[in-house]
């Protein structure tokens, strides 16, 4: 070995964003002039510089170049120590490479986004927005989420209440919001929230989010109501008052002939009258059968049953039988003007492309994955932003699993999400007017794969689906 070299320090500490140095001390123990050339090696690497990148020795004499760490202030810094290396080869001698060895440690930073989507959700009884929380430091985040409104009007619940979340991630929290009081008539009505997201030693953030209670009915249905029972009381009263009294009139005749027959000083007391006399009962003769011959009766012939209808259900138990312990989905998509497709499995595709149809309903099935449990995310049709169904579907394996809406005037699918018990499921999606999307994957619950967009005029084409 013809080189000595010595890092000073040999540790460095560094704030992800800024950037440190470090020497490193080279000398040619050889009895020839050489050129050594420095590369950083290692995860350290792309963030960092050796200036100068070589040196020229003569034997003997000692030079010194400077390591610059310049980590960015970015999740992908991993805080604490980290490794590094800067590989020195010689160029009389490239066999002879030297790969000092330092420590840089990364202090740690917190960094948090969040976003609310959507910022506005309408209801009556309930609004379901959903908090995003991505962590852009380089350490795990811990965040809980509270909920407040000025006027007391809503009550919260917050699922999970405390988030622990990896650098670089994100996760969503689930919220359900009920207002305490009910409307049932009169127009709808603006209840502001606000969401506070604590994290350890620091002041909470606020986010601000809009719930639009809507009335059961409208007004003019309660003016409406209110009119129909005051006429309804008038008609009453009146048909009380001018009521036509037949048994009044039969009395006076009555009593006017009592009095031409046996006049008395007080009227005699009317009879009660007889009650209508009992239909005797007539014995009825039962037909012959076979008609009136007494013959046997005729034999209808068996109508033909119409041949089973092919669900995702059947088509993943017959996958299910030729694989038995594996992972396999089956689907079909009910779209605009066709009906029911035939159910395709395992990435194959189901619906249209370039035929401008809609889905509107899909059916779902699973096998190997724990069960899977779906929702529909579906288009709003008074031009607002897409809404879910009011609950995901219960969790199914081997079975048949339906989302969306019957019938021909179903709102069409702007998305949807699925999650299953064990794996990963993927989805790659096509939509109206562009070409397929990238292949996109979602870990098991609590985790699910959302499938589609928050654009309420843009629908799903095609779809195809893994697990």
């Amino acid at each position: 070995m013809s080189l000595w070299t010595s890092l000073e320090p040999t540790s460095a500490t560094v704030d992800p964003g800024s950037s440190t140095r470090v020497r490193l001390r080279v000398r040619n123990t050889g009895d020839v002039v050489d050129e050594y050339r420095f590369e950083p090696v290692g995860d350290l690497a792309p963030w960092t510089v050796v200036e100068p990148p070589s040196l020229r020795l003569y034997p003997g004499t000692t030079g010194t170049v400077e390591l610059t760490f310049s980590p960015p202030r970015t999740p992908d810094a991993t805080a604490g120590p980290n490794p590094y290396a800067v590989r020195i080869i010689p160029t009389e001698h490239p066999d002879a490479v030297t790969v000092p060895e330092g420590n840089l440690t990364i202090l740690p930073f917190t960094e948090m986004r969040t976003e609310l989507v959507p910022p506005t959700v309408r209801g009556r009884l309930r609004g379901r927005p959903r908090l995003a929380v991505d962590n852009l430091g380089n350490t795990k985040l811990t965040a809980s989420v509270s909920g407040s409104d000025n006027g007391d009007n809503l009550s919260y619940e917050i699922r999970p209440g405390s988030a622990q979340i990896e650098p670089g991630r994100a996760q969503f929290v689930d919220m359900t919001l009920r207002p305490k009081q009910i409307i049932w008539f009169g127009s709808k009505e603006q209840r502001p929230y606000t969401l506070a997201v604590q994290r350890s030693g620091v002041a909470p953030e606020t986010v601000e989010g809009t719930f639009v209670q809507r009335g059961f009915l409208p007004r003019w249905l309660a003016t409406f109501l209110g009119m129909a029972v005051a006429l309804a009381i008038t008609f009453v009263m009146l048909w009380i008052a001018y009521k036509p009294s037949l048994a009044t009139a039969a009395s006076e005749q009555q009593l006017q002939a009592g009095a031409t027959l046996a006049p008395s000083p007080s009227a005699p007391a009317l009879p009660k009258q007889p009650s209508a006399p009992a239909e005797p009962d007539v014995p009825q003769e039962k037909p012959k059968p076979g008609g009136d011959d007494g013959g046997k009766p005729d034999k209808k012939p068996d109508a033909p049953k119409p041949p089973p209808v092919e669900t995702a259900e059947t088509a993943v138990r017959r996958v299910a039988s030729d694989d038995p312990g594996g992972r396999h989905i089956c689907y079909r998509v009910r779209i605009t003007d066709s009906g029911w497709q035939r159910p395709v499995c395992d990435g194959a595709m189901a619906g249209t492309t370039g035929q401008g149809k809609k889905i509107k309903e899909m059916n779902i099935a699973v096998t190997g994955v724990e069960g899977a449990s779906a929702n529909a995310y579906r288009h709003n049709d008074q031009g607002e932003a897409p809404k879910w169904l009011p609950e995901w579907t219960p969790i199914l394996n081997e079975k048949d699993i339906y989302i969306g809406g019957k019938g021909k005037d179903a709102p069409f699918f702007v998305g949807l999400g699925i999650n299953v018990g064990s794996g990963k499921v993927c989805h790659v999606v096509h939509f109206r007017n562009n070409a397929w999307g990238d292949h996109v994957c979602a870990d098991a619950r609590p985790n699910y794969l959302f499938i589609g967009t928050n654009d309420n005029e843009a629908w799903i084409d095609a779809i195809k689906l893994t697990v």
